[in-house]
Parts: structure tokens; sequence; C-alpha cells
């Protein structure tokens, strides 16, 4: 699972998610790739689960390229503890992604099938995503 190598004193507060991305928007390693459509927190397990359909379907024979974070920590107190008492502990770490924003890449030769692995792919994710190619991804 991905997360930051140092977490010591890393609890962060929830934030807004106004606007759309302005960085990474663009394909810069594979032929395909998978882009946002709206905001939303992707958790580093559904990042994880997302990559391994990906290798399984083209068979571990392309490339993949992860191109998110998850760097915010996610904090949760214990069930039925009195208010008050601090902050929780951090539970998963998410990573917040804005419209427009390349999640996966991916280069495989076979066309129907790279875009069969980047459906799968989607199914994984809590947000909704648009499948863009390196000839038409304007």
């Amino acid at each position: 699972m991905l997360m930051p190598k140092k977490t010591k004193y890393r609890k962060m507060m929830k934030g807004r998610m106004k606007g759309t991305e302005t960085r990474g928007t663009s394909l810069e390693f594979g032929q395909y790739a998978l882009k946002a459509v709206e905001p939303g927190w992707i958790t580093s397990r559904q990042i994880e689960a997302a990559r391994r359909t990906m290798t399984r379907k083209i068979k571990r024979g392309g490339n993949v390229w992860i191109k998110i974070f998850p760097d915010k920590p996610i904090t949760a107190k214990p069930a039925e503890t009195r208010m008050g008492s601090g902050k929780g502990n951090v539970e998963y770490w998410v990573a917040v992604v804005k419209p427009n924003r390349i999640l996966f890449e991916l280069d495989y030769f076979d066309r129907a099938e790279a875009i069969e692995a980047l459906e799968l792919a989607a199914q994984k994710l809590p947000i909704k995503v648009k499948i863009v190619e390196k000839a038409n991804d304007k």
C-alpha cells in the first residue's frame, strides 16, 4: 500500500476540493490514461486495487504508471468514544483528486485490451473517470 515514508506529526484538516487541476493533466509516459471527471478522495487501497486489475488484465506485458500519491492522512476516533480528548489516530491515506487529473497511464500494444484494462480499473475507483488516448487527448 502507498503511504508517505515520514508520517510523524502528520494530521491534516479536511480541506476543500474547489476548481480543476492544472498540473498533471496531460499524458507523459503511456499511450492511454484514466482522467478524473469529478473531485474526490482516492484511498491507497483503491489505488492498489486499480493497479492490480490493470496489470492482471494486460498479463504484466505493458507498463503502468501511477500518477497520484496518497499523502493526506485521514483520522478517526474509536467507536463509542466521548467527544473531546484530541484528534483521532491516522486510519488511512488518501490522494486528493480534482477534475482533469491523470490518475493512471498505461502503455500496451493492443488497444482493445488496454482500454478494457482501464475500464476494469475505473470500476475500482470511487469517482467518475474517462479514458484518454495520446493521439486525441484534447
